[in-house]
């Protein structure tokens, strides 16, 4: 670890590790920020079990963020360094509880601070059905890559499929695929043939994120092992199809239509995985003011350097 990122951790006056129960689990959560009067910004992350960029592994490493909110960083169960192995007996429901709890521990903290959530892609059912549950548990949510309803199975995936270099034979594959049934090496295909062919996943004329300075701090940090370094990308979801089957009969549309806080969703142009058309129209039709939607150019579902710029400056409008 260099020095600049020992003299942050050492300049924030929240700096730790807790261990809770959620949802009858053990877990870690790193809380972090330069005072102890600042809003609480929850993560969380996507996947499910992709716990990127945020992740408990982060200590000193996002010190714009760590100035304004105190952050908590919470690797789900399952993944990083609370890997675990996620069998077909959990459901959403399970990990919305455990969201629930975090939150209800970070209020036992900090009981006076406002709290908001950023969520990304699976982390945005987390953010709406906690809010189905309890309307005002949080203050506020951003979320990049909102899931509503139809992941993977709408017609922008099949269009940008028609026109890429995709073979014939894997696109009659796709679109012979139903969510009722499909496979887990259906939705492989559909997930490679997205991130090769088109730019749904990651558009490449955007500004991306520097994840190399990320993936050092994270082979550096305090908090983190190797083992849970691995555990980023090959952890206890592997053979886990209960939630994936949950989620391609997933519509939050009525759930979002009714937030009662404001809930800030921003989509890529391109991002084709959780459809942009699809929020865009929801959001439009909600007639509800707490309810927004913003249009990221030359980005996908992965989001790029403009997109956190952009998130991080609607996360700070929200104490104004």
């Amino acid at each position: 670890m260099n020095k600049k990122r020992k003299d942050i951790i050492r300049g924030n006056e929240v700096s730790d590790l807790y261990e809770w129960s959620l949802g009858g689990y053990k877990q870690k959560v790193l809380v972090e920020g330069k005072t102890k009067l600042l809003p609480i910004l929850i993560t969380l992350h996507g996947g499910p079990g992709t716990p990127v960029p945020f992740s408990v592994g982060c200590r000193g490493l996002f010190p714009e963020f760590t100035e304004r909110f105190i952050m908590v960083y919470w690797d789900q169960l399952g993944c990083g360094c609370n890997n675990f192995v996620i069998t077909d007996s959990f459901t959403i429901d399970s990990f919305v509880q455990m969201t629930m709890d975090l939150v209800y521990e970070i209020k036992k903290l900090f009981p006076k601070n406002k709290i908001y959530l950023f969520a990304t892609s699976w982390g945005s059912i987390l953010s709406a059905k906690l809010l189905e549950k309890e309307s005002h548990i949080v203050d506020g949510v951003a979320v990049y890559g909102q899931i509503v309803r139809d992941i993977f199975f709408n017609d922008e995936t099949i269009t940008a499929l028609e026109k890429s270099k995709l073979s014939k034979r894997k696109l009659a594959v796709i679109k012979a695929a139903k969510k009722e049934s499909a496979t887990n090496k259906e939705l492989q295909l559909f997930s490679a043939s997205i991130r090769k062919y088109t730019s749904g996943y990651q558009n490449k004329d955007g500004t991306q994120v520097p994840i190399a300075g990320i993936i050092k701090g994270l082979l550096t940090s305090p908090d983190y092992k190797i083992k849970d370094f691995k555990a980023i990308m090959i952890n206890g979801y592997r053979k886990n199809c209960s939630l994936w089957k949950e989620i391609l009969q997933l519509d939050l549309s009525r759930v979002l239509q009714s937030v009662q806080v404001p809930y800030s969703i921003f989509q890529g142009d391109t991002d084709i995985v959780t459809s942009t058309k699809i929020v865009k129209e929801l959001v439009l039709s909600s007639n509800n003011d707490c309810l927004h939607c913003e249009i990221v150019e030359k980005s996908g579902h992965i989001p790029g350097k403009e997109c956190m710029d952009r998130i991080f400056a609607r996360l700070c409008e929200f104490e104004k």
